[in-house]
């Protein structure tokens, strides 16, 4: 008697394309995906106090914390701009970065129980962290609005240009480049569990080579390239130009910074996606 064909509604195949990238399968587990951004938006302050206030009460307390120490204290420069507008829009540009590279940087080791026994592409996984934080930061964009529609209105030293139609274009290559980054180091902290810890360290020193708490034209000409090497601070530079017109705005940096993300999207997706079928074996 012959058998019958089984009909199965999913194949499960061995891949040895390095650029099979399986994007395809992110597209059809999509609804995976918004249910992981849900969880992880969701989960991070559900069992505290105050909530989602958290949200504001993080960028806020640090926006004044700067503005008392390096704005009153140390004296540095804001272009004129007020010092509350001037730190916010680099804190909440780096925030959104650097927790999309620290929670991305170690994908492989917190979700190994579930990598181990379900499939679904893990792409999909850091996917939906940068996708999560990115609801997070368009909620501390809009406390960031908040002040600066006060500013605008009652005061005459900002100047918002037509370079805010760059905006959503910044906070893609900021998900873009936090995302290249965590990918490309989870892969190697699948071995190196150490890379975790400095990853933590790099980034809040990393912060401080980026134009945060300064602008790039108070810099030194002799050490400005240094921090221009940072594609963060092309990012950060048109962001806050394009809100408070602050400084003078260079788009040969922004180029920069486009062209490190793209290339360092690209390895960290390749890296990412050779690691993944192994990394079981290692973790």
């Amino acid at each position: 008697m012959k058998e019958e064909e089984e009909d199965w509604t999913l194949v499960i195949e061995p891949r040895s394309s390095l650029f099979d990238l399986q994007l395809k399968e992110v597209w059809r587990y999509r609804d995976l995906l918004q249910l992981f951004v849900r969880r992880d938006f969701v989960a991070v302050y559900k069992q505290t106090i105050l909530g989602p206030i958290w949200f504001f009460i993080q960028p806020l307390f640090t926006t004044i914390i700067f503005t008392f120490v390096f704005g009153r204290v140390a004296g540095i420069s804001t272009n004129g701009v007020p010092p509350l507008l001037f730190y916010m829009a680099g804190i909440i540009s780096w925030n959104y970065f650097a927790e999309c590279l620290n929670t991305t940087s170690t994908v492989f080791i917190t979700n190994a129980n579930i990598f181990g026994k379900v499939y679904f592409p893990r792409l999909i996984t850091p996917l939906s962290i940068v996708f999560s934080n990115m609801l997070k930061f368009g909620v501390q964009l809009a406390l960031f609005l908040v002040v600066f529609i006060y500013y605008l209105v009652t005061t005459d030293l900002i100047q918002p240009n037509f370079y805010l139609l760059l905006v959503p274009f910044l906070i893609i290559l900021m998900a873009a480049l936090g995302l290249g980054f965590g990918m490309l180091i989870s892969s190697m902290t699948t071995k190196y569990r150490d890379l975790k810890f400095l990853v933590t360290f790099g980034v809040q020193l990393a912060m401080y080579a980026s134009p945060v708490i300064y602008p790039l034209s108070s810099l030194p000409e002799k050490y400005r390239f240094i921090i221009l090497a940072n594609p963060m601070s092309g990012i950060i530079e048109t962001f806050r130009f394009a809100f408070l017109g602050a400084g003078e705005l260079n788009l040969n940096y922004l180029v920069y910074s486009t062209l490190f993300t793209i290339v360092i999207f690209f390895i960290g997706l390749v890296i990412f996606n050779k690691v993944q079928k192994s990394f079981m074996d290692t973790v």
